[in-house]
């Protein structure tokens, strides 16, 4: 699924909104789609990696982690010293963790790459890291800074991060479930997605829109991530293209739909997360007019 093919079923979201006049439909498929389908769509694409592949990326997982750490430590002590409203401090944190490497960033890693083989290794290994640690974020400050045991049990009861260590313990212990399981899980599970960007249009409240939040998203989740990767890691090749724009991808729909489960500010979150992509896709084609 493509940039356009997202706005566009976002759009019929928002539309459905004014048509429908009733949260009721919507709520429900919230829960479909987030509490049953996502949570297949996760499992069964983490189940289907093995060890032997874990091992094979480290350079891209070490970039992986200096981002999840550059973007999620520095919004932490911006959100600290100079944001108020607690729920929207861990809204920061959870959106500047949180990239879009698939749905976006492989689009636009082709416009750079024949093989975006890097890319696809980038994109894996952020996911395996950011969804529990963007679900305990999310569980701690939605409880009012609970502890962190209190924390980690709130994150668990959501059902996709639970399945995503359910399936990485299975892989770390080599237990190889069968194609024949996972892959219908899978196809099944895929439906999220466009469930969930129509579910997303129908929370989008511009009336709550702020320019400094996206500011401050697109700070931390973007601009920041790219510098860093265009200083240390320029000249590396192929790795250095997908590194660079994987980093640098807006807020992903996952990230949404954690906020969305905690009652996080999600209808900000979305309306930030969709002006951003808009303005990171306009960078990116820039860049490559003028680079080719």
């Amino acid at each position: 699924m493509n940039i356009y093919e997202m706005l566009a079923l976002i759009a019929v979201g928002y539309a459905l909104k004014y048509a429908v006049r009733n949260e009721r439909p919507f709520h429900w498929l919230n829960i479909l789609s987030t509490r049953v389908l996502l949570t297949l769509f996760v499992f069964g694409n983490v189940a289907s990696k093995d060890l032997g592949y874990l091992i094979s990326i480290k350079p891209v997982f070490i970039y992986v982690l200096l981002i999840v750490i550059l973007s999620l430590g520095l919004s932490y002590l911006y959100a600290r010293f100079f944001v108020r409203d607690e729920r929207w401090a861990g809204a920061l944190m959870v959106l500047s963790v949180y990239p879009n490497t698939a749905a976006m960033g492989f689009p636009i890693a082709s416009l750079f790459l024949d093989d975006i083989t890097p890319a696809i290794l980038y994109s894996t290994t952020n996911s395996l890291i950011v969804l529990p640690l963007a679900s305990f974020i999310a569980a701690h400050y939605s409880s009012g800074k609970a502890s962190v045991k209190e924390s980690l049990v709130k994150a668990l009861k959501f059902p996709p991060t639970a399945a995503n260590l359910l399936a990485l313990t299975l892989v770390l212990a080599g237990i190889r479930l069968p194609s024949w399981f996972l892959e219908p899980v899978k196809a099944v599970g895929w439906w999220s997605i466009p469930l969930l960007l129509i579910y997303f249009g129908s929370i989008i409240d511009l009336q709550k829109f702020r320019l400094r939040h996206l500011a401050e998203v697109g700070l931390f989740r973007s601009v920041l991530p790219f510098l860093f990767v265009l200083l240390t890691l320029r000249g590396a090749g192929n790795i250095y293209y997908a590194v660079l724009v994987e980093s640098s991808m807006p807020p992903a729909i996952m990230a949404n739909v954690i906020l969305s489960h905690y009652k996080m500010k999600a209808g900000e979150g979305i309306a930030v997360t969709v002006i951003l992509s808009l303005l990171v896709l306009l960078f990116f084609s820039t860049l490559k007019f003028f680079t080719s």
